[in-house]
């Protein structure tokens, strides 16, 4: 059963990434740098055109919502899945950089164009897999991160997806 948290008493709540303790907060961790993975990963796999729209991530699994306008099929789900789990078994280093929002942007870091950055973000990047401005906690090499599992892809609105997966 999944645990639901109440907003008290956390570790960590930050509206996308929820942790009651220590154990919880580094499964949580391996999940939210999964998502930066899992979100390169579509890209490369369905287009440019694919955007984050939203996350939730809690010590069982992580939710990723994003733009598309149709229900994946069965080959894009797995080779989304293979990208990504090839990814976590390279050990890539997750670097952070701190960088003027403009310049971050000119690197082609991904954001939410909706979200109000700092004029001073946080890039992490992937090797040259994934490059995205984020101020969650990250695993310092993908070989943290463990076996990457997606559970479930599913329509949450038009032209929105959901996928939810989780970490071994």
């Amino acid at each position: 059963m999944e645990k639901k948290f109440g907003g008290h008493g956390l570790l960590l709540d930050t509206g996308e990434i929820k942790a009651g303790n220590k154990e919880e907060l580094k499964k949580a961790t391996r999940l939210h740098t999964a998502t930066h993975l899992l979100h390169a990963a579509l890209r490369k796999v369905l287009g440019d055109e694919v955007k984050q729209a939203g996350s939730d991530i809690t010590a069982e699994r992580l939710r990723f919502d994003f733009t598309f306008p149709r229900k994946l099929i069965s080959e894009e789900i797995k080779k989304i899945e293979d990208l990504v789990n090839e990814t976590i078994q390279k050990d890539l280093p997750v670097t952070k950089e701190e960088m003027p929002y403009e310049e971050a942007l000119k690197t082609g870091a991904l954001s939410f164009f909706k979200l109000k950055y700092p004029p001073i973000v946080n890039v992490y990047s992937v090797g040259d897999f994934s490059k995205e401005l984020c101020g969650g906690p990250h695993v310092s090499r993908t070989g943290e991160i463990g076996k990457f599992s997606i559970k479930k892809e599913e329509a949450v609105g038009a032209g929105v997806r959901r996928i939810r997966a989780t970490v071994e």
